[in-house]
């Protein structure tokens, strides 16, 4: 589009899509907006920002802030989150009471922990919102151009715009603010905007400023300009604005179309002026800036239950510690002379034994908290950062194409991965390309487009495939469609590109079509040609969009409002007929009639424009062609365009709607075209009221702008139809085959009519011959009324009723069924005395499809799946529309498609294309939930190992609150010394490798059927960390409490013991986890074995330091330890006897009941796959979940079949061979 000024008489502020119009002097209009009362308190006085200087005119600044924190509120409100947890607030408290008497410990070894792990979570939060600061100073130092008091523009940054100041911004720019459009350098003041950082949307939209600002259209203008905006206070809705603005001493309304919202850009306009309105944290994008709903895996809820049990047992064996204590000081404690019972303490005095047993509780309680893994949230968490990170530089999930990786947008959720159960997609931009490809259409009565679609082609492989096994003979593999030869014999026929002349045409961009009938002019030896211009016509005028020379090609492109507009008008350009020039008020149309015919560029001059909406299901344009003559161009759904034709415009109604159920069947996208000649008299009339209409004030103005819609689009006469092909993504079937492989179920939510959205499903293989389709419709009810609906309600739920009892009493255990219902169906499926009854039925088909759906019942079907089946859903979308159900479900993946960022933003994890789900499931997910739920169950075991021996000691110690453990020890234990081998297996840890997953997929059912995290496997591990504490205690005390420690003959004391006792819990429980790994790389082995060394070398050191620092540990392993032969045996003995009962089970389950990844394993290990490339191949067929849906189950299907056909032949053989027996010859 040429920059610059745009002259023309005619103002686009008559089109219906590009504003309001200016106020009219017509009589009878309405005024101005009456702006009283709370809610519409804010003004603006423009190009005087020194006026909000002072309050109440003080707004908020234009510095915008998306962090957490600032650094006032950044330790207390991190203090609060980190202490939300019931863990940390626990280790709070003891950290608390550890400063006073009662603590068993040294009040560091409490506090230190503490202070690390919470620091270390602290220092996480501060990263993150230290690159969100880093974003924001980013965005807050951008520049633009605003107008000083000298009356030229400077550059100022963002952060410094002010409310009243006068912008100007230029093409490719960002507003850096909510402004007021007062002109642009087109002479009406028009400009293009792009919204995709606001609501997901790449086309662009129009916006226009008010006939009295106009003048204002250079630097110098805004010398002495003035005026006052009365208007809305701030508020998050995008799409409305009510205000007024006051200037040369008149009152003029504005409306959304005269606003430019913060964060859009401008487009193909050279400049705009405006008056900023709302500035910062004020603008309408900040308002909608919410926060998307908190969520948190299955894992992370159930180990908060965890937790909780390890409370209760805390408090338990605290209350058998205070309880052993009251009773020790009532009947012992007399008998120890060296406590001094004459002359008592109040902890020891025997006549007062409850208050004895009260105050150890909480010696007890603080003595036994290592019950609780003080570092398990912070090990998570870092383990998922990393968990995310592979995920992110994961180059299988990398498109070259797009150059988009994957990415993990929070870590959250990563093991919620792995328990994928339903999957609930959108179909185009997600399973389709949504890059339209003009395919066929139908025009007077007669179809064109001999090209095949994907659906076509597959059907025909396909039926190819069947007659082969019936015995037919296939001949052809090159036209469309299907014909019987001159012998009978069927002929499969699939035209997949090439002209009829064996000369490939170069591919356009959006045009697909191929037929000579309608190419180079051909179209005027038709039968119909003056209907065929009319088609034509429409395709190259009733639009939205905005042309762009090509200079390489010379070629216009466009920028549309949707992919489908866009292959129209490369369709129209392609057949002769190019969108060419736009301005203000017309459309300009190169018309070439013939290949070698002069071109004709004809102007048409646009009235009115009627946008297309969702609830509309149709555009049309109003336009006066060169000849005078007023014409209404419509293009819409069929059922919408058929409803208003005129009795002489049904005259191709019958084949077009049978030219339209085959293009459906093909997996097209179809619209109807139609027009009306309009008089003069009649438009004029109309207008009038329309435009009064347009300029009312109120909640009725939508209402009343649909019904003067209608008025004027009537008595349509219908030219014909079009069809689009939305092509599959790459690699969609075998996804989708690898998923139900996986045993995990997909859902498609859909806008498409419903044919076409059954097609795409046989296309990716959700549907397949054999399969019964359960299609649940609605009838038309006769009126609004309750009875009417009551009926139709009635209607659908005795489908449903019929249809649960047909799944049920199916006995084939090969038998599929498809559920197909539509949105209007679904209204009332979704109804509370309905909803549980839908999806009982659809829970037991193998796949669902649900057409014609809106945003809102997306989400509301995958609220529905969640909370109904209790089983982690995932939703998947690339479009705005897609947002509801992305961040209802438990994971929502977004598409980087076409249809803008929206869907992305509000998405947990999002990839390039819809193939990728495969990897990021089947192998990350698996991973991820494994390494999660055999950490936390680690953790928990160590832990219960570690603090039990404390119980059994005190108890031993006629529970004294005297632990066996030097301080230090007590805080190197959770934090240093097992710490680091944990997140090795969290980070490292793979069962088998991603090719395995990949080529296995029922691995992934472990994860589905939660196998490493249920409660028998968490309470097994417990059992294990019971077993290995009083093995750890009891062995160590008959070893070494009855006979000498040394060779000179001394016995142990206390801190040997203790000493001796802690290097068993090491070893043990580093041996342990690695004996739970199955994959070791070098930086396992130096984690593992490095935190033993670790703790020798602990000893060694700290026991060198002097005795004022180190206490009873000083030279402990160099001469007390170290030189005992009876520690390094007590050592090695008790370590084995600790993880002989793991090592047994894992023994016993390998042997008699293996796991699957067991098998593999073992395969691997002994290179059976090399040697036996069959038994690893019937190994493949076998890991896989049973499925109805897939290329797989397809196969299976036809399997099933060739078996069936082979019985019968092989029982009629028998047959006859018994008859032959039983002959008289054969006697």
């Amino acid at each position: 589009m040429a920059r610059g000024r745009i002259r023309s008489k005619l103002r686009l502020s008559n089109l219906y899509t590009f504003g309001c119009l200016r106020p009219s002097t017509l009589e009878g209009e309405d005024p101005p907006h009456p702006l009283q009362g709370p809610g519409f308190t804010r003004t603006v006085f423009c190009n005087q920002p020194h006026m909000h200087k002072k309050k109440p005119l003080r707004y908020r600044s234009n510095y915008v802030s998306t962090t957490r924190y600032n650094l006032i509120t950044f330790f207390p409100k991190s203090l609060y989150e980190q202490f939300h947890r019931a863990a940390n607030l626990y280790f709070l408290v003891a950290a608390i009471l550890s400063v006073f008497p009662l603590s068993p410990f040294n009040k560091w070894s409490m506090i230190a922990p503490l202070v690390f792990v919470v620091g270390l979570s602290m220092m996480k939060e501060a990263l993150e919102d230290w690159r969100r600061f880093i974003q924001d100073v980013k965005i807050n130092a951008r520049k633009t151009c605003v107008h000083k008091t000298d009356g030229g523009f400077r550059q100022r940054k963002w952060k410094k715009v002010r409310v009243g100041d006068v912008v100007k911004v230029e093409k490719d720019e960002f507003f850096p603010a909510d402004l007021l459009l007062l002109s642009s350098s087109y002479e009406d003041g028009i400009c293009y905007v792009e919204t995709m950082n606001l609501d997901g949307e790449t086309n662009l939209k129009v916006k226009r400023s008010l006939e009295a600002s106009l003048a204002l259209d250079d630097d110098v203008s805004f010398g002495n300009f003035a005026a006052t905006i009365r208007c809305e206070d701030p508020n998050p809705n995008l799409y409305t604005f009510v205000g007024n603005l006051e200037y040369e001493r008149q009152t003029f309304p504005l409306s959304p179309n005269h606003i430019l919202l913060r964060d859009s850009k401008l487009r193909n306009t050279a400049y705009v002026y405006g008056v900023v309105v709302f500035t910062g944290h004020d603008t309408k994008v900040m308002q909608n800036s919410t926060k998307s709903p908190s969520k948190r895996s299955r894992i992370e809820r159930t180990m908060d239950y965890i937790i909780y049990t390890l409370l209760v047992l805390l408090i338990l064996i605290s209350c058998i510690s205070s309880s052993g204590f009251a009773w020790e000081t009532e009947f012992h404690m007399p008998k120890m002379w060296y406590l001094r019972p004459d002359a008592p303490e109040d902890l020891t005095n025997p006549s007062n034994p409850i208050y004895a047993g009260v105050v150890h509780l909480i010696t007890a309680l603080l003595l036994y908290g290592y019950l609780i893994p003080i570092s398990l949230y912070v090990s998570i968490e870092i383990v998922k950062v990393w968990q995310a990170s592979f995920i992110n530089q994961d180059l299988r999930m990398y498109d070259d194409e797009s150059g988009v990786p994957a990415q993990a947008r929070t870590s959250n959720l990563n093991e919620e991965l792995g328990q994928v159960h339903t999957i609930l997609s959108d179909k185009t931009g997600t399973l389709t390309c949504n890059q339209m490809d003009f395919l066929k259409c139908s025009i007077a009565g007669a179809s064109y487009g001999v090209r095949s679609s994907e659906v076509e082609v597959a059907a025909a492989k396909q039926m190819a495939v069947d007659l082969e096994e019936h015995g037919e003979m296939v001949t052809s593999s090159r036209v469309y469609g299907s014909t019987w030869d001159s012998s009978g014999t069927r002929e499969i026929e699939v035209e997949s590109g090439g002209d009829s002349n064996n000369n490939p045409r170069v591919h356009v961009k959006g045009f697909g079509f191929e037929d000579n009938r309608l190419m180079n002019g051909n179209w005027l030896r038709e039968s119909q040609p003056n209907d065929i211009l009319h088609f034509f016509r429409i395709l190259a005028i009733c639009h939205t969009a905005i042309p762009e020379l090509n200079e390489e090609s010379g070629k216009y492109t466009y920028e549309a409002e949707s992919p489908d507009e866009a292959s129209f008008l490369a369709a129209a350009r392609e057949f002769g007929f190019e969108f060419c020039k736009r301005t203000q008020s017309s459309v300009f149309i190169r018309e070439r009639f013939s290949s070698s015919g002069q071109i004709i560029e004809r102007e048409y001059k646009v009235l009115n424009l009627l946008e297309f909406t969702s609830k509309r299901k149709r555009m049309s344009v109003i336009v006066r062609d060169e000849e005078g003559q007023i014409l209404l161009l419509c293009k819409g759904a069929d059922s919408i365009i058929f409803d208003r034709l005129a009795k002489n415009g049904r005259t191709y109604l019958g084949p077009t709607t049978r030219h339209l159920t085959e293009y459906g069947e093909a997996g097209l996208r179809t619209l109807a075209l139609a027009y009306r000649r309009l008089d003069e008299e009649e438009y004029t009339a109309w207008n009038t009221e329309f435009l009064k209409a347009k300029t009312s004030i109120g909640s009725d103005r939508d209402e009343l702008l649909e019904k003067g819609s209608d008025m004027i689009e009537k008595e349509l006469i219908l030219v014909g139809a079009t069809a689009v092909e939305d092509k599959l993504q790459k690699g969609v079937p075998q996804c989708i085959d690898k998923l139900a492989q996986a045993g995990i179920k997909l859902w498609v939510l859909t806008g498409d009519k419903m044919e076409t959205a059954i097609n795409i499903g046989f296309a990716c293989s959700l549907l397949r011959q054999g399969m019964r389709q359960i299609c649940i419709t609605s009838m038309n009810p006769d009126g609004g009324s309750q009875d009417s609906k009551r009926a139709v309600k009635e209607n659908i739920l005795n489908q449903l009723t019929k249809a649960v009892q047909m799944v049920k009493l199916e006995t084939d255990p090969h038998a599929a069924f498809a559920l197909i219902i539509d949105g209007k169906t679904l209204t009332y499926a979704l109804e509370d005395d309905m909803k549980y009854q839908f999806l009982a039925l659809a829970v037991d088909c193998a796949s669902v499809i649900c057409c014609r759906v809106s945003p809102k019942q997306k989400a509301l079907v995958t609220r529905l799946v969640k909370e109904g089946t209790g089983r982690t859903t995932l939703a998947i979308g690339d479009g705005a529309n897609d947002v509801g159900m992305i961040q209802e479900a438990d994971i929502g993946v977004g598409i980087s498609g076409v249809e803008g960022m929206q869907a992305v933003m509000a998405s947990d994890f999002s990839i390039a294309q819809f193939r990728f789900l495969e990897r990021l499931l089947v192998v990350h997910g698996h991973w991820c939930y494994k390494r999660i739920a055999q950490m936390i169950c680690y953790f928990f075991y160590k832990n219960i190992a570690f603090g039990l021996t404390l119980f059994y000691f005190e108890a031993f110690t006629g529970f004294s609150g005297q632990s066996v453990y030097n301080d230090y020890y007590l805080m190197l234990f959770n934090v240093v010394l097992t710490s680091l081998p944990v997140i090795a297996l969290g980070v490292f840890e793979q069962d088998v490798s991603s090719e395995i997953c990949l080529q296995f997929p029922a691995l992934y059912q472990q994860g589905t059927k939660n196998l490493f995290f249920d409660w028998s496997r968490i309470l097994g591990w417990m059992c294990n960390g019971v077993y290995s504490s009083l093995v750890i205690f009891f062995l160590n005390i008959g070893i070494i409490y009855s006979q000498a420690f040394r060779a000179g003959g001394q016995t142990a004391d206390m801190d040997a013991v203790g000493t001796t006792m802690f290097t068993c819990i090491i070893w043990a429980v580093n041996v342990q986890i690695a004996l739970t790994m199955s994959h070791f790389t070098w930086i396992q082995h130096v984690l593992i074995w490095g935190s033993i060394g670790l703790w020798y070398l602990f000893l060694a050191l700290f026991g060198m330091m002097r005795p004022s620092l180190s206490g009873n540990i000083y030279m402990i392993l160099d001469e007390i330890l170290a030189p005992a032969p009876i520690y390094w045996m007590a050592t090695l003995l008790v370590t084995v006897a600790a993880v002989l009962p793991y090592v047994a089970h894992i023994a016993f389950q390998r042997f008699l009941n293996p796991l699957d990844h067991h098998i593999i394993q073992e395969i691997k290990y002994y290179k059976r796959d090399v040697e036996d490339a069959r038994l690893w191949t019937r190994e493949g067929s076998k890991a896989r979940e049973k499925t109805k849906i897939g290329f797989t189950a397809r196969v299976d299907a036809k399997i099933r079949h060739l078996r069936s056909k082979l019985n019968k032949k092989q029982s009629n053989l028998s047959h006859f061979s018994a008859q032959d027996a039983m002959s008289p010859r054969s006697l």
